[in-house]
């Protein structure tokens, strides 16, 4: 938990229930508990869901600003509003080449079209608010091994600067099981996108939901509801890919967050083993 995140929120009004815990940083994600019921909750402006108990989710974007506003408006009527800190994270360059020229910019038109309609089809899914709060229970990685890729990372794909990388690459052979890092509900199953090949997207509650990327098959479909540690798919090198790996990404509502800080460190001698 961050004290001074805490200070900065603490009120008056809501001093002995409401409780902030999370990662106090670009990419970070913080929990809230202990709302009265009916309260309103705003972050930089923007509506925050909140759940049965009064639980709500913070998600501070990768170039987010030193301070987050956070806006609350309790059933009586009255509002309070504080500023919470955000700590400020270096984002290393990442250089990728021998990727398909296509797949790095796509040229025709038929690419492009089918471009938005995944995209359309992805962001749809994401819309869904289920008042589930799974994320409570706390997360494992889906697979353990090598990482390739950080989140923020600037990639540079043959050359050619790209957005930043928004997630956590695992690198591990084709074939290897990706288990559900949480409980949760498959909101997006789809076997050939075509930036991230085999992808999945499953629901954790109040619009934090999580996505793997490059699969060689899936093992769930829309709809089915996952338990922790549940195989959900095989690892692969689909869509946008140079070799067999993961891709984990996190999104909280239209906040892309690192899912790195959703879990403990990687164990060195899982990393060890596997490099054997």
């Amino acid at each position: 938990m961050s004290w001074l995140a805490w200070l900065l929120l603490a009120g008056p009004v809501v001093a002995d229930s409401l409780s902030l815990d999370g990662d106090f940083t670009q990419g970070g994600m913080a929990v809230g508990r202990g709302l009265p019921q009916g309260t309103k909750v705003w972050q930089d402006g923007r509506p925050v869901d909140v759940g049965p108990g009064g639980v709500f989710l913070l998600g501070f974007a990768r170039d987010a600003g030193p301070v987050s506003e956070i806006r609350l408006r309790y059933p009586d009527g009255h509002e309070e509003k504080r500023r919470l800190k955000i700590a400020r994270r270096q984002f290393r360059i990442q250089r990728i080449d021998g990727l398909p020229a296509n797949k790095v910019t796509p040229r025709t038109e038929a690419e492009l079209a089918r471009i938005r309609r995944e995209t359309a089809a992805v962001k749809e899914a994401r819309r869904i608010l289920s008042e589930r709060a799974d994320f409570l229970q706390g997360f494992i990685w889906p697979v353990q091994g090598p990482i390739s890729g950080t989140y923020g990372s600037q990639r540079v794909l043959n050359g050619k600067p790209r957005r930043p990388h928004y997630g956590v690459d695992i690198a591990r052979p084709r074939g290897t099981t990706v288990v559900a890092p949480a409980d949760g509900v498959v909101i997006f199953a789809d076997p050939d996108l075509f930036f991230s090949g085999g992808t999945l997207i499953i629901d954790h509650g109040l619009r934090l939901n999580t996505s793997y990327l490059h699969l060689s098959k899936l093992l769930v479909k829309v709809g089915d509801r996952v338990r922790k540690g549940q195989p959900i798919a095989e690892i692969g090198a689909t869509g946008r890919a140079t070799g067999p790996h993961l891709h984990w990404g996190a999104n909280l509502r239209d906040v892309r967050i690192d899912p790195q800080l959703l879990v403990p460190p990687m164990p060195r001698q899982a990393v060890e083993v596997v490099r054997k």
